[in-house]
């Protein structure tokens, strides 16, 4: 359908006006059935306030704005319209967007148990489990596929009762799935790090398989890099009969795939010219596959694999769309404004505006904070002060993050709260606070305090290790054990065994005074001039060979890890007044699955305005991303990870990366690390998402570091072509706090 301006109405006889409060745009006279229902809409959006229908003079109207909104699904059925709608809440459902109700939490869709503390008392709530994608067969309205991040479920009847399938990998991650008849039913899903899997629900004792073969893999890597989005599209061949065809996109390379059924294989279908990109909310318009990337739409021919570009109607869309609070993550375009046969699905738009990080606590002084890690032990004296000092002026950086509580839980300040006094350990070698915070304000320097939250030697042993995560074996602390040594006597006989131990100690994630604590210890320092708060270990423990026997004496009945760590940063978040920023995993940054941790940075960035990944090259198999130009692999970390955790947490928190600093003796550092290996680092973070970084070196030796580089210096190596090329960032620029009009 086109959309013709007023002038031509009075030329075209195929056009009537009608009054929907947009009066440039008309409806055909013949409307095919299956449209009529839905040809009088509005736009509608969904935000992170809510769901919004655009009328009138583009004025947005709220429907429903109980939770954020991330995605839209209508369908049309014999009883009329059926509208979905994944919010923080869970599904939500209705069939006039009047009367909204959430569904499916009663039958058989996932919730979660949440502890709530106010100080007082506690309580248990409960939340629908978040749903990262949701799909409906593209011939039967009444079928409907949602996942988690860990199972994919099935609906026959409208979305009202759901089975699950399981899940078709040991870790969680899951990003898109999709249904259709091939002609047997079959069930798609995706996954960030095993590729793209199907199942046959309607089979005796059906099971996944996974297919990873034709699609894009990262240099070095074995899987397909991940996967973010799968369509089903019902073609209508030139004998009338109608077949599916699935295509599925790439979220970090710019890709495009048809999925060759026959021999279970991708085939690239577009390719884009960035070396990153991202490609996601593929949605079909009858003749092309529309998708959403950074800074716009575009659509590709997906007979001729020509892009076509961005819909001529799309500067209407998007002033409409821009009315409403940002940040926007979906929309509905009915078919009367969409320019096509039929209304539009648009997904992840917050991608529209990728120059903006919605954070809580949005300023520009949050925006390239460029830092030292100082330890306590340098930062307690006034020659170490001055020696950080000069370090910072003479790198053009503008930051330090210090230990206030380090990782044996030993408080690295005085405090002056009866909370932290009566269960902290005030260390001797403690920091000065005030005349600390007077001198580097007086320097401008920005302070972040780093609090070691979960992993505390001090805090286990404290009331008898009642906060102690706990060893249901022996009925004693629990530690993890890494092995078991040999003990001999003088003449080197065997004559016992001993047990190796991890030094780490570990506080129980679930209770609620763990929470208390360490919060209170944050307010204090912001309240003593710190400007933001950096919290480390915000985990369970991962490591030791009876891992299975750790068991958590404050875990309410119905909570579990996910439901622990929410309940921490929600309770952190109601308290504190300032950012927060934690640090994680520099795989949980690479990939959404959370692997080990549990750190699910889609998930985290809900509450935080931080996230530090550390994407130290020395940490990663020491082949990944090391093909030739080997001592490139620093750059292409930092420049591809740093642009992964920002498009993960979809722009909701600042990615602020930690840079390799120091050199461990492993196979690559032993080659490749002096300061070119660390500056390299900078240049990645710099082309990518460019926020800022922090500088890690446990004994504060910062021989290696180099000033800081502007934003249009040259890189001052030589880049393969077929490798990278170099570009200016794509996630850069300004802040939002989000709610604004």
């Amino acid at each position: 359908m086109c959309i013709l301006p007023m002038e031509l109405f009075a030329q075209n006889p195929d056009f009537e006006q009608v009054d929907i409060n947009r009066p440039l745009y008309k409806i055909p006279k013949s409307i095919p059935a299956q449209e009529e229902a839905h040809l009088f809409q509005h736009i509608l959006t969904g935000t992170e306030t809510g769901l919004y229908k655009i009328v009138g003079s583009d004025t947005p109207v709220p429907l429903w704005n109980e939770s954020r909104v991330t995605q839209i699904l209508r369908t049309q059925t014999d009883s009329g319209e059926q509208w979905f709608f994944v919010t923080g809440h869970g599904l939500l459902y209705s069939n006039d967007l009047k009367n909204f109700t959430i569904i499916g939490n009663e039958q058989g869709l996932p919730v979660l148990t949440l502890k709530e503390y106010d100080g007082q008392k506690t309580r248990l709530v409960k939340r629908a489990k978040e749903i990262k994608d949701i799909a409906v067969h593209p011939q039967n309205p009444n079928i409907l596929v949602a996942t988690t991040d860990k199972t994919v479920y099935l609906s026959r009847d409208g979305g009202q009762n759901w089975k699950s399938l399981g899940f078709s990998a040991q870790t969680a991650g899951a990003k898109a799935v999709a249904v259709a008849s091939m002609p047997e039913l079959t069930v798609f899903m995706s996954h960030p790090i095993y590729g793209l899997s199907y199942i046959y629900p309607d089979r005796k004792n059906p099971s996944w398989i996974d297919i990873t073969g034709g699609f894009d893999v990262l240099p070095t890597q074995t899987y397909p890099d991940e996967l973010s989005d799968i369509a089903a599209v019902v073609r209508t061949d030139s004998e009338g009969a109608e077949h599916t065809e699935i295509y599925i996109s790439q979220t970090f390379l710019p890709n495009i795939f048809k999925l060759d059924w026959e021999t279970k294989r991708g085939v690239r279908i577009y390719h884009g010219e960035e070396p990153t990109d991202t490609i996601d909310g593929l949605f079909w318009t009858g003749t092309n596959l529309l998708y959403t990337r950074p800074a716009g739409l575009s659509m590709v021919n997906i007979s001729s694999g020509e892009n076509i570009g961005i819909p001529s109607e799309f500067s209407m869309w998007q002033r409409s769309i821009a009315k409403v609070p940002e940040p926007v993550y979906s929309a509905y375009v009915p078919r009367n404004l969409s320019g096509f046969e039929r209304g539009l699905i648009l997904n992840e738009l917050w991608m529209l505006k990728p120059e903006k990080v919605y954070t809580e606590y949005a300023s520009e002084k949050l925006n390239k904070i460029k830092s030292l890690y100082v330890p306590a032990g340098i930062g307690k004296t006034v020659s170490g002060q001055d020696k950080m000092l000069k370090i910072l002026k003479e790198n053009n950086l503008n930051s330090i993050v210090i230990d206030m509580k380090d990782d044996s839980g030993v408080l690295r300040y005085k405090t002056k709260d009866p909370l932290v006094s009566q269960k902290g350990f005030v260390s001797k070698y403690a920091v000065e606070l005030d005349s600390f915070v007077e001198k580097f304000k007086k320097e401008d320097i920005y302070l972040i305090a780093r609090i070691v939250v979960f992993k505390d030697k001090h805090l286990s042993t404290y009331g008898k290790s009642k906060y102690a995560v706990w060893n249901s074996s022996t009925n004693s602390q629990w530690l993890g054990i890494k092995g078991t040594e040999e003990v001999k006597d003088e003449e080197g006989n065997v004559t016992d065994t001993k047990t190796l131990y991890y030094d780490e100690h570990w506080v129980d994630p679930y209770s609620h005074e763990v929470w208390e604590y360490n919060v209170a210890i944050a307010k204090e320092l912001i309240a003593r001039g710190f400007d933001e708060i950096q919290f480390d270990y915000i985990r369970f423990p991962t490591d030791g060979l009876n891992l299975k026997r750790a068991s958590y004496r404050w875990q309410d009945e119905g909570m579990d890890k996910e439901s622990a760590l929410i309940s921490f940063l929600s309770y952190a978040r109601q308290n504190i007044d300032a950012p927060i920023g934690i640090d994680i995993y520099g795989a949980n940054g690479w990939y959404r699955s959370g692997a080990r941790t549990g750190q699910d940075v889609e998930l985290l960035s809900e509450y935080v305005d931080v996230i530090c990944p550390m994407f130290y090259p020395s940490h990663f198999e020491q082949g990944f991303l090391a093909h030739s130009p080997a001592v490139e692999r620093p750059y292409r970390i930092y420049f591809y990870g740093t642009y992964r955790n920002s498009v993960i947490a979809r722009n909701r928190s600042v990615i602020r990366p930690w840079a390799q600093a120091f050199k461990l003796p492993v196979s690559y550092d032993r080659r490749y690390y002096d300061a070119n290996y660390v500056q390299r680092q900078i240049y990645g973070v710099r082309d990518s998402a460019n926020h800022g970084y922090m500088y890690w070196n446990n004994v504060g030796r910062y021989d290696d570091i180099r000033p800081d580089v502007s934003d249009d210096e040259p890189y001052p190596w030589t880049l393969k072509e077929a490798d990278m090329k170099y570009r200016k960032p794509a996630l850069t620029g300004e802040f939002s706090k989000g709610n604004e009009e």
